[in-house]
């Protein structure tokens, strides 16, 4: 005769698993009993301040807005008053592969500029002017001048 199939060890998991079973139904329906009113003590409100409130908001103190004065975008920048001819000193310049870079005298920060954005010739330590542009990989100093 042919032994059955199940073991001790299956029996176990079984039980187990149906034990489990019935006490999740069980908390699940006390959890129902409990919650009688349902979503009501979990709604809230914002008040005219965006601050959330259990409290519904006061009527009178409602205010129309006009949807056309909704701006969906980013607001414009107004004309921002920015230094566009900067001056610096030339701290390195490869005149065989035609790069370098410019420090900049109010800001003592370095700007990465090629042979093709320069305007006169210059070597290391000339004083020059240029204005900044953004490039592929950061701002770039283009149309330097000696000064």
């Amino acid at each position: 005769m042919a032994k059955s199939q199940q073991t001790f060890n299956k029996a176990e998991r079984e039980k187990k698993r149906l034990k489990k079973r019935k006490e999740k139904k069980q908390k699940q329906e006390e959890r129902k009993a409990s919650s009688v009113s349902g979503f009501e003590d979990m709604i809230a409100y914002v008040d005219e301040y965006g601050n959330i409130t259990d409290t519904p908001p006061d009527p009178t103190k409602k205010t129309k807005v006009d949807a056309e004065s909704i701006q969906i975008s980013v607001p414009k920048r107004g004309k921002e008053e920015v230094e566009i001819v900067h001056s610096g000193k030339v701290e390195f310049y490869n005149d065989s592969k035609g790069f370098g870079f410019i420090k900049d005298l109010n800001s003592q920060e370095k700007f990465f500029f090629h042979i093709n954005g320069v305007i006169d010739e210059v070597v290391e330590n000339d004083k020059v002017s240029f204005e900044l542009e953004q490039g592929m990989k950061g701002i770039n100093a283009v149309r330097v001048k000696k000064i």
